[in-house]
């Protein structure tokens, strides 16, 4: 089979850029032959002979909505000439004007969308927060048109995969057709995240107390870092350590007029995440919409009890036994109580910790490939 995968980047160290790259390495080990219609490749799949890369550059462009704008057409350009010469083809969402087969989907902007509307509503601080991100004329302009295109790009493939079953009801809520939706979750590296005790002494954190670990884009609200930090305030013995860059966040401010600059470690970004989460307790993540949350399941290969929202779709992999999963993202008593639980049972922690890296072992990289060609296969037969 010739398959031909659209995307930004097939690398290890992006999400969607990962997943493809795992997707391209299982098809290589069957024998397919992969071409790549991509910005950026791994100097190993540039190097195999199985694979040929069409390189798109667009970084020369000013704002990411006129680099997707140009990559989109490139590529859909691409794919018209050469149409006869791949059997199946593989995108993410709008990332093309060509139509795909198989469309992955990591993101529904039209629920999000919906989702941050209702939600800044509901609360004037967050109303504040939300007009701030997406009714800034670029950021709004931005998501409308994807929301758009998306819509086009789902109807035409023949299969639709949702990353969770939180994604697969917000494409059924835009019209798809539930029998065209196939639920394949993200993996995660086994070796790469697997639990261990750093000292936190290297990262500057303290030794001694119940440590948790927020990571994530704290430049935004859909993250939800306010609500942790609001928590955190009724949870006294608790310290908290945030892996995001700072350049820009509102939350550095939040935190000290919480009173809570003894407690709460901004430690920018990290690079190094996988070894950040062997010296810390448990992870706490109740993003108000996260279609999947790579790093929830990065924190249970860890590990890491976890406490998420049901808004996160990698809640659905969390049990009773693995972590906490809140009804309601912005809860604070809820999300307090849970904080309080986790941070004085060390028992609990290492039992819920023990079952959270049982079920991340279920969801290695390798099988969330294999699930992938198989599909792939099926539809080429």
């Amino acid at each position: 089979m010739r398959l031909s995968i659209v995307t930004h980047n097939v690398i290890k160290g992006d999400g969607q850029g990962r997943v493809n790259y795992e997707i391209a390495q299982e098809a290589i080990r069957r024998g397919h032959h992969v071409i790549l219609l991509a910005s950026q490749v791994a100097p190993e799949l540039q190097q195999n002979e199985q694979v040929n890369w069409v390189a798109i550059s667009v970084k020369q462009w000013p704002t990411e909505l006129l680099r997707n704008l140009i990559f989109a057409f490139i590529s859909a350009n691409w794919l018209h000439k050469h149409r006869s010469q791949v059997d199946l083809i593989k995108i993410n969402g709008a990332i093309t004007h060509a139509s795909g087969d198989v469309n992955a989907v990591h993101f529904v902007h039209s629920s999000w969308l919906n989702f941050s509307s209702s939600k800044a509503q509901s609360n004037s601080a967050k109303t504040r927060q939300s007009r701030r991100i997406f009714y800034n004329f670029y950021q709004w302009l931005y998501t409308v048109l994807n929301a758009r295109w998306e819509k086009k790009a789902f109807r035409r493939a023949r299969v639709v995969v949702a990353v969770s079953s939180r994604v697969a009801e917000d494409l059924q809520a835009i019209g798809v057709a539930p029998e065209k939706i196939r639920v394949i979750v993200n993996g995660v590296d086994l070796q790469e995240f697997s639990p261990g005790n750093n000292q936190r002494s290297q990262w500057g954190l303290p030794a001694g107390v119940p440590l948790a670990l927020f990571a994530g884009d704290i430049r935004i609200s859909r993250k939800n870092l306010d609500t942790v930090l609001k928590a955190l305030v009724y949870v006294p013995d608790l310290h908290l350590a945030v892996a995001g860059i700072t350049e820009g966040s509102p939350y550095l401010q939040l935190a000290q007029s919480l009173g809570l600059d003894e407690r709460v470690h901004f430690l920018g970004l990290r690079r190094d995440v996988p070894e950040l989460m062997k010296a810390v307790d448990f992870f706490v993540f109740p993003s108000r919409y996260e279609p999947f949350g790579l790093v929830v399941i990065e924190a249970m290969a860890s590990g890491l009890p976890v406490i998420t929202a049901s808004s996160t779709g990698a809640a659905d992999l969390l049990t009773p036994e693995s972590g906490i999963v809140l009804a309601d993202s912005d809860d604070v008593e809820a999300l307090a109580q849970a904080l309080s639980l986790l941070a004085s049972d060390r028992t609990l922690r290492q039992q819920m910790g023990q079952v959270a890296r049982t079920i991340a072992e279920q969801h290695s990289w390798t099988n969330m490939a294999q699930r992938y060609i198989d599909l792939f296969e099926e539809l080429h037969q």
